[in-house]
């Protein structure tokens, strides 16, 4: 099974709309050493994967529930974590944080 024909439809044989799968394995294959990072369900959001890169860049998307944030990272070759057993890693704060000063920096000027 490839990767573009497990996300097209749901178990149902619905369509699921959440998923970007084009853009996640554009994404995986334009950065450098990617992790993912599943997080929970919430009252607000499904299930979604973090994509961290090396640089702490990262993207988040909708994945079709824990089973599909697995097979993601199955078919992109990329190591999957569990959020609430790992944390996200620094380097995503980090690189967050480097992104607040230039807005700062780029407001001033």
């Amino acid at each position: 099974m490839g990767l573009l024909s497990w996300f097209s439809k749901g178990p149902r044989g619905e369509r699921d709309h959440g998923v970007d799968t084009q853009y996640l394995a554009n994404w995986v294959r334009t950065h450098v050493g990617v992790e993912a990072f599943v997080e929970p369900q919430t009252t607000v959001t499904p299930v979604t994967v973090v994509l961290v890169a090396n640089d702490g860049e990262w993207t988040r998307r909708a994945v079709g529930g824990e089973r599909g944030a697995r097979r993601l990272g199955e078919d992109l070759h990329i190591p999957v974590y569990d959020v609430r057993k790992t944390g996200y890693p620094q380097r995503m704060r980090d690189h967050d944080a480097r992104q607040k000063i230039l807005r700062n920096r780029a407001r001033e000027a």
